[in-house]
């Protein structure tokens, strides 16, 4: 395992900033940590680095125990927190070199790793400029930069996509696509924007107020919620109350909902979906188009907050 908790718990002054947290999270997966400002994230991401130290419970990251490991940790972590973190008084170029000799890379593997991000984050013709005019999105580039400079085994980003626009935010999820699949790399990822945390997560956590709601793969805690899958039916118009009887009686269909322009079937499987088709048309009905609708992230995380009875989060973002 890349990250293992057990009953973690950690407080300060106001009350339970971490509360029993327990979870695994297998080396190259990418997981999505979910929950509104104060849920625990922050603090969450501060224990497995080593910065705090539980009140109880044990984290052990890439087999080491942050608490008496902590160093060794770091130098196998990086880290992107909602601030930057830059020194204004130094260019792009400059900011990173300093990281790479705090980190005891040799001069010339750090200058070319160094040349080599700043061109793949789009900021090679800034570089030898100083980061106190950057923008927000420009800052955070440098920063994503500055933490895979030394190849990191796990990764955690607070927030990556913040400040940045369409095509810089396109580009990170690239990145942590990329470096999941390709690199075998683990990623912590905590974001607002629920879409994003879709596309990339393997794994979900939903916390509120220090808690772990919920956690595991979507899709599989979707199954738990929704059995079947929802399958959009274009049929041209409204679909008449004697095919929808027809389309209810069938083994393969759970509920059939009338739609518009057609019909929000779920059956049972995918395979189902030839021989829902095929009925349809033998009875001389048209079918335009079909679209399956499988339950994601987005669907789990609101279904989470309703099932905790609470309220849903206008900082977090669905698609």
């Amino acid at each position: 395992m890349a990250i293992s908790c057990e009953n973690v718990t950690r407080s300060f002054g106001d009350g339970l900033a971490v509360d029993g947290l327990t979870f695994d999270v297998p080396v190259g997966s990418v997981l999505a940590l979910l929950g509104h400002n104060g849920a625990g994230k922050t603090t969450t991401i501060r224990l497995l680095n080593g910065v705090l130290k539980p009140d109880s419970g044990t984290c052990r990251v890439l087999g080491l125990d942050p608490v008496a490991s902590g160093t060794a940790v770091r130098r196998r972590t990086g880290v992107v927190t909602e601030q930057a973190g830059l020194d204004d008084r130094l260019t792009a170029r400059e900011n990173l070199l300093i990281t790479a000799r705090l980190r005891a890379m040799p001069a010339k593997a750090a200058r070319t790793s160094v040349d080599d991000l700043l061109e793949r984050f789009d900021m090679a013709s800034h570089g030898d400029q100083l980061c106190q005019g950057f923008s927000t999105g420009q800052r955070r580039r440098v920063a994503l930069a500055r933490a895979l400079l030394h190849d990191p085994e796990l990764l955690f980003l607070d927030e990556p996509t913040s400040g940045l626009d369409p095509a810089g935010t396109r580009a990170v999820m690239d990145l942590i696509e990329r470096s999941a699949r390709e690199r075998g790399r683990t990623i912590v990822l905590c974001t607002h924007f629920l879409h994003e945390a879709g596309e990339t997560s393997d794994l979900m956590a939903v916390m509120h107020r220090g808690r772990l709601l919920e956690f595991g793969r979507p899709d599989e805690l979707a199954a738990r919620r929704w059995p079947g899958l929802d399958v959009h039916l274009d049929l041209g118009g409204p679909v008449t109350s004697s095919l929808s009887a027809d389309i209810g009686r069938l083994p393969i269909v759970v509920r059939v909902a009338e739609m518009p322009d057609g019909a929000v079937v779920t059956v049972h499987r995918r395979d189902d979906i030839p021989a829902l088709v095929a009925h349809i048309v033998a009875t001389g009905a048209a079918v335009y188009g079909t679209q399956s609708l499988p339950k994601g992230l987005e669907d789990v995380y609101f279904a989470v907050q309703a099932e905790a009875g609470l309220v849903a989060e206008a900082g977090l973002v669905a698609a």
